[in-house]
């Protein structure tokens, strides 16, 4: 009697364990869900799973893997994570991009852009700027309009003025002009008349105050080593041509012997004469014929 209670409790006790350790096997396949019912995961993206005794991460989530963006491919495969909701997806996960222009169709605005086109952010056309003078800078950034075909320009769209002398090298004839001189509109330095700079009378021969005026005028080009000047000699119109060109090559002779004398650079002064033939004023009057007959420095 007593071995048949003993045997009972036995099968009793052995299906009571068959029992516990089939709910066992059962829990062993559960993961740990939150309040919403979605998987535990740490912060390497393990999943929690239920095993008896302790529990243990597993790697993977089975059917229950998040999908955070809800984009329909779950966050262990998409490669790009956190996709707008309702924006049509490929298999990693990643916006589609139909018109293949870089613009992904949610922020596409122009939908359809033919292969090849350059695009804005917005996936439009992006419409060649114009440059109407055609010096390579467009005229939303072109300060200076209507520059001549084959200028250069800089990147105002500007002509150059390489000796910055104010006058741009398109209309410059006169290039790589000395910092600081003063130019006319073809960007040359104006001729220097020096005043009181006179001869005897029909003759090449310097004034004693024309000799203090000149002295001055080479302790000024003594300092200037750089500059290159032409003295340049004038008359009046009275007597014939021939004999007043004469005249003047002396005169512009002698000038430049005695700034060569005051210690001028004789290889940076050159002399010519003009004769009647530049009168920067008239010769039918005795105050224009006096104007007339001068003596000039010209850079060069």
């Amino acid at each position: 009697m007593k071995q048949s209670k003993q045997n009972k409790r036995l099968i009793g006790f052995a299906l009571f364990a068959t029992l516990n350790l089939g709910l066992l096997s059962v829990a062993q396949a559960a993961y740990w869900v939150d309040s919403r019912g979605e998987v535990v995961r740490n912060s390497a993206g393990e999943c929690w799973q239920d095993r008896w005794p302790t529990d243990e991460v597993r790697p993977e989530c089975g059917d229950k893997v998040l999908d955070a963006d809800g984009d329909g491919v779950p966050d262990d495969k998409d490669k790009c994570p956190g996709t707008p909701k309702g924006a049509k997806v490929d298999a990693d996960g990643c916006e589609l991009d139909s018109d293949g222009d870089g613009v992904v169709d949610s922020k596409d605005k122009c939908p359809g852009t033919p292969k090849g086109a350059k695009v804005d952010r917005h996936g439009c056309h992006k419409m060649k700027e114009k440059d109407s003078d055609g010096d390579g800078v467009v005229d939303s950034k072109d300060k200076c309009p209507g520059t001549p075909r084959g200028a250069k320009v800089d990147r105002n769209g500007c002509e150059l003025d390489s000796d910055g002398d104010g006058v741009v090298d398109s209309k410059d004839k006169c290039p790589g002009t000395p910092t600081g001189l003063k130019v006319d509109r073809k960007g040359c330095v104006e001729p220097v008349v020096l005043k009181g700079v006179n001869f005897e009378y029909d003759s090449a021969v310097l004034t004693a105050k024309a000799k203090s005026i000149l002295n001055d005028v080479a302790a000024s080009l003594k300092k200037r080593h750089d500059v290159k000047v032409t003295v340049a000699g004038h008359t009046d119109s009275k007597g014939s041509a021939a004999y007043n060109k004469a005249l003047s090559q002396r005169r512009a002779d002698s000038v430049r012997k005695h700034l060569v004398s005051q210690g001028a650079k004789s290889s940076s002064l050159s002399a010519e004469g003009f004769g009647e033939e530049q009168p920067v004023t008239t010769n039918d009057t005795s105050a224009g014929r006096a104007e007339n007959r001068r003596v000039e420095l010209r850079m060069r």
